[in-house]
């Protein structure tokens, strides 16, 4: 367990990316996973669809095929499956939770959370013994905003948490893909992050040439 500058560990950061940076990271496994590239955040609600499932499955392997490591919350649902398709996969992956290193949320997820943080990389902002709150998660998914090259938004109804990360994937100016079924929804965030630049995937291609690497393979399409 570590507690390190948080643009240590990401590299100088600009003055956009810093106003909402936590002044720390803790970490638990392979840091040099924040110094490699494309990470891309696959992020959604806790009570997805089948359909979201495999959704999120197919973009998984479509990235993991790529070299892309995945990056996601640890929550229930489509966060869950993100992180274990990718290891299914042999992919590699970042987990940025909501509580300190030491505590797992939900408790099912603790053997998958121990697992990352001995093979892969466990993220967090919350140092150990403070308290896991609602608030929490807000701000986990506004540092993994940060953490990721790009963010997708699978599946998430209007009071979905997972909506903060896409505005402030925006406000930094990263990629930030909506994909094709859940814009098909008629949602009306959707439309407004629409309206600010976010992008509807409908196929793998559309986030493969906007990620930092020119290792292009082919399309799935979603």
């Amino acid at each position: 367990m570590s507690g390190t500058p948080t643009e240590q560990l990401l590299g100088p950061l600009n003055p956009v990316e810093l106003r909402f940076a936590p002044a720390a990271l803790w970490t638990a496994g392979d840091t040099t996973l924040l110094l490699r590239h494309p990470r891309v955040a696959i992020v959604g609600t806790r009570h997805p669809t089948p359909d979201g499932i495999r959704r999120t499955q197919r973009l998984v392997k479509a990235l993991v095929d790529h070299g892309a490591i995945i990056v996601s919350g640890l929550a229930e649902g489509i966060d869950t499956a993100a992180h274990t398709r990718a290891l299914e996969l042999g992919g590699r992956t970042v987990a940025v939770i909501g509580t300190p290193l030491d505590e797992a949320f939900p408790k099912k997820n603790a053997a998958l959370q121990k697992r990352i943080a001995q093979e892969h990389l466990l993220v967090t902002e919350f140092a150990p013994g403070i308290p896991v709150a609602r608030g929490n998660f807000p701000r986990r998914n506004r540092t993994m905003a940060l953490v990721a090259d790009a963010s997708v938004i699978v599946e998430a109804g209007a009071g979905s948490g997972t909506i903060s990360q896409g505005w402030e994937a925006l406000r930094l100016g990263r990629p930030l893909f909506l994909l094709q079924s859940l814009v098909a929804g008629g949602l009306a965030w959707t439309t407004e992050m629409q309206n600010h630049g976010a992008r509807v995937l409908a196929s793998t291609d559309d986030l493969l040439h906007a990620l930092p690497t020119d290792d292009i393979r082919d399309a799935v399409s979603f």
